[in-house]
């Protein structure tokens, strides 16, 4: 008899883990908390550490649905110094020739369709609508109770439920997430004039805020500008078109060098807060472990979200082919082994990459002409030094 998985999330890391554990010859089940795939959520930005795991699944980089980044370009927008600070091509001439993939933007409701899709064809069962609340163990198994009254029961569970995990309350109680100070507020346009064939990574510094934007399809640009306000909800659902209208006609539609003309032209504008969680010491208690945003959601500077989850799926499914070949029934001194394993390569990886994320939107969002000049300043700094440049952006 297979070895049933139980996968609480249906988002970005969950549909991929339970593709992994299928060709291992697992049965994975995934259970959602909504209803249907959702349309919350900008874009993502695949790098080259996440596309190399997406690799190792037939048939799914080749066809995601987005943009290959071939330039780099960054733009000073203060109102006594516009100027282009930096534009080259490291994506294509340095990046994918060193690592051997692409950096790739694409919208999350594009990604995440493919990924469901690859999922089904691989006869994964997904079942939507189901919450889960309550979670019971002993030596042989799990079971996990959902709102809707439902319960069911496998070998071993994985919480891929993100920033608001209920796997993760139940295994270390509940705790307040971290707001950085920070909130977004981004979308999706039609490529400005100033962008066309460009292909362009942009990041746009001004006095108290910062944009960066880059290509999603052939002929849309994502975007997302990040200033200091007071705290906001955590929740990438599209503005009221009210709301969507002010933030069209406000001071960031005046921005220069397509900036302006993005914010004018946005579709389904959301806005959102900014948030992480202090670092866990372990990820795991018994035979339930967590696995992405469950266990270090981070803020979206770095672009490392995504591929950080992927990256948790390749080391995961690394100790249990390792330790469990054959997908046989483990017991829960095996398992232990093998979360044990994949949390001390992951942790202190994703918790440098936690902080690093945090501290880059700080340096990005300064306020006062001195202080933007100096970050000005530091970004051509860290530009000219190639080696620091790929570290930031592709941490491997």
């Amino acid at each position: 008899m297979s070895t049933k998985v139980i996968i609480v999330g249906g988002g970005i890391a969950g549909p991929v883990l339970a593709i992994f554990l299928k060709m291992k010859g697992y049965t994975p089940v995934i259970y959602e908390r909504s209803m249907a795939p959702t349309q919350a959520g900008i874009s993502l930005m695949m790098q080259p550490n996440g596309l190399r795991v997406l690799s190792l699944i037939p048939e799914i980089v080749e066809n995601i649905p987005g943009c290959p980044i071939k330039r780099f370009i960054s733009f000073s927008s203060l109102e006594d110094n516009e100027e282009v600070l930096v534009d080259n091509d490291l994506p294509s001439t340095v990046i994918e020739k060193e690592f051997g993939f692409p950096m790739i933007g694409v919208r999350r409701t594009a990604f995440h369709k493919l990924i469901i899709e690859t999922a089904q064809k691989h006869g994964i069962e997904i079942k939507w609508g189901h919450q889960a609340v309550k979670f019971e163990q002993n030596d042989n198994d799990v079971s996990v109770t959902f709102e809707n009254g439902e319960t069911t029961t496998g070998s071993f569970v994985v919480g891929c439920d993100g920033l608001h995990s209920n796997t993760r309350l139940a295994l270390f109680g509940h705790e307040e997430v971290d707001f950085t100070g920070l909130i977004q507020m981004g979308g999706v346009s039609p490529t400005p004039p100033a962008l066309q064939n460009k292909y362009a990574l942009v990041n746009n510094f001004g006095n108290g805020k910062h944009m960066v934007t880059y290509p999603v399809s052939e002929n849309q640009y994502s975007w997302a500008v990040t200033v200091r306000e007071p705290e906001a909800k955590e929740d990438w659902r599209s503005m009221d078109s009210q709301k969507q209208d002010e933030v069209k006609k406000g001071p960031l539609s005046q921005w220069a060098f397509g900036a302006g003309e993005l914010v004018k032209t946005g579709e389904k504008i959301a806005k959102y807060g900014l948030y992480d969680r202090p670092e866990l010491k372990t990820w795991h208690k018994g035979r339930i472990v967590l696995l992405g945003d469950a266990a270090h959601p981070t803020s979206p500077h770095l672009g490392q979200g995504a591929n950080q989850a992927f990256e948790d799926v390749y080391h995961l499914m690394r100790f249990i082919v390792k330790y469990n070949p054959d997908a046989s029934q483990p017991d829960t001194e095996l398992l232990t082994k093998i979360f044990s394993e994949y949390e001390s390569i992951r942790i202190p990886r994703s918790a440098a990459l936690v902080k690093g994320a945090r501290k880059q939107g700080e340096v990005r969002v300064v306020e006062g002409i001195e202080a933007c000049k100096a970050r000005n300043d530091r970004v051509l700094s860290s530009v000219r030094a190639k080696s620091e440049l790929l570290a930031t952006l592709v941490l491997l």
